[in-house]
């Protein structure tokens, strides 16, 4: 490690360069899978939350996280992984949100744990904005996306779940 402090912030600032490898418009930051990071001199240790047991992703987050890392001079990585309390889409930023929508995916309702049927029926088109649309598929590319149709602009699009 160089003689340079490594400071919590400078850490979180690296997170924030690392992309979720599904969606790659969004950090692990932005989407609220970095949790915590805790700094002790040449130490470092990194608390993740998956979006989902068994997300596909996390081992390659992992690996990003610790190369990322290095790559600053930290050597002494540790990378833990929260399941409790487990993640939800409220954890993702309003900047992830509006980023999302710009690459066409439609951002997950807030919903602060209560997860209604209206929150899976009433989906926004990230096209055209409208609310004419209808839910094609349960069942995305990933566990945690939609299939959906917008009626107005007769665009295919994906929903992110709310969770």
């Amino acid at each position: 490690m160089s003689d340079a402090v490594i400071t919590a912030e400078r850490v979180w600032q690296v997170l924030n360069t690392i992309n979720d490898p599904e969606i790659p418009v969004v950090s692990l930051v932005e989407m609220g899978i970095a949790r915590e990071v805790q700094v002790d001199g040449a130490r470092v240790v990194v608390t993740i939350t998956p979006t989902f047991a068994g997300c596909p992703a996390m081992p390659y987050l992992r690996e990003q996280i610790v190369e990322q890392l290095r790559s600053i001079g930290l050597e002494q990585i540790e990378i833990r992984t929260a399941l409790n309390p487990p993640w939800t889409s409220d954890w993702i930023s309003d900047e992830a949100r509006s980023k999302l929508r710009q690459f066409g995916l439609a951002p997950p309702p807030r919903h602060t744990g209560q997860i209604e049927i209206a929150l899976l029926e009433a989906v926004t088109c990230p096209h055209c904005g409208s609310k004419d649309t209808v839910l094609d598929n349960a069942f995305g590319p990933t566990l945690c996306q939609a299939l959906h149709y917008c009626r107005a602009c007769r665009q295919s699009f994906q929903r992110f779940k709310p969770l």
